[in-house]
C-alpha cells in the first residue's frame, strides 16, 4: 500500500476539511492510499534511484504496473 497526498479533492471534501480545520485550530493534510506492488530491484537499480532522488530532491518508489 502506498499512500500520497489526495490531488483530486471535491469542493464538498475541501469545504469539510477547511471547517474541521477551523474547528480544530489545526492544518490538515489530506492522503489517499493505494494498493501497489513494489518492485523488486537490483542493487544497481536503486543505486540509480537514489541517485536521481539526491539530484531531484524527491522519492521516489518503483511500483509494478
Amino acid at each position: 500500500m502506498l499512500c500520497s497526498l489526495a490531488t483530486k479533492v471535491t469542493d464538498e471534501t475541501m469545504a469539510t476539511i477547511n471547517a474541521l480545520e477551523k474547528d480544530l485550530g489545526k492544518t490538515l493534510l489530506a492522503f489517499q492510499c493505494h494498493s501497489l506492488k513494489p518492485s523488486d530491484l537490483s542493487a544497481d537499480e536503486l543505486q540509480r534511484i537514489k541517485e536521481v532522488e539526491t539530484k531531484l530532491g524527491v522519492s521516489l518508489v518503483a511500483v509494478e504496473a
